[in-house]
């Protein structure tokens, strides 16, 4: 097999939430007198931590009116993951996949453990991935420092140059790069397939081609090299 682990971020990936956040932080920003469409909400804070984008956004809003708008979005956040979220199309059978081809996987995020227990539980997938899950809480930094990505390789006894990245963000394809590991960028998502690119993924727009990417496409077996 090219790769002995998988690394997932969440967000975007895993489950598709980044489309719902970027709506409302968008919407919000610019009910509260700072303009933003969501493109340029993903360029600025997507792959961030929140501790991060709120450091962003204090400096740009001032410190009381970035924390109304912290609460204000988590909780329509919060709302969005418990009535309409959903995994990204297709990730479910990518897990199958990596499954049937004995190919281990693990999640590494920018996001909290507890806001992950809420997206993953959401959508069915917290059970499947429990115990596998990390944060950038878990180590300090967060993307796109490479801490979190090395962290879950560590976690599962893997060298950092076996293992594969998937990622949606540009500052989560710069710490998987900046791990040394191979990135695959899911362009279908909001990050678009040239900026992941030049950020230093490989960029791949449905979730149906990855598993020939990672090397657990149908009909291959562990160890094996596949028909």
């Amino acid at each position: 097999m090219p790769y002995s682990l998988v690394v997932f971020d969440c967000d975007g990936v895993l489950v598709d939430s980044e489309r719902l956040c970027t709506a409302i932080e968008a919407r919000l920003l610019t009910e509260m007198g700072f303009p933003h469409t969501r493109d340029e909400v993903v360029a600025k804070f997507m792959g961030l931590t929140d501790a991060d984008a709120l450091g962003i956004l204090t400096r740009m809003m001032g410190g009381p009116l970035a924390a109304e708008f912290d609460e204000r979005a988590s909780a329509e956040s919060l709302l969005a993951f418990e009535t309409v979220l959903e995994p990204v199309p297709g990730v479910v059978g990518v897990l199958d996949a990596l499954d049937d081809a004995g190919v281990p996987y693990r999640v590494a995020s920018s996001g909290s453990h507890r806001r992950m227990r809420t997206t993953l539980g959401a959508t069915g997938l917290y059970a499947r991935l429990e115990g596998r899950i990390h944060s950038a809480d878990d180590v300090g930094r967060g993307k796109p420092w490479p801490d979190v990505f090395l962290h879950a390789a560590a976690a599962g006894g893997h060298a950092p140059g076996d293992c594969a990245v998937v990622e949606d963000s540009v500052n989560g394809v710069l710490a998987g790069v900046a791990a040394g590991m191979d990135v695959h960028g899911f362009a279908g998502g909001l990050a678009g397939g040239p900026a992941l690119a030049a950020a230093g993924a490989r960029a791949f727009r449905s979730m149906a081609e990855l598993p020939a990417l990672l090397g657990a496409a149908p009909g291959r077996k562990p160890g094996g090299t596949g028909p």
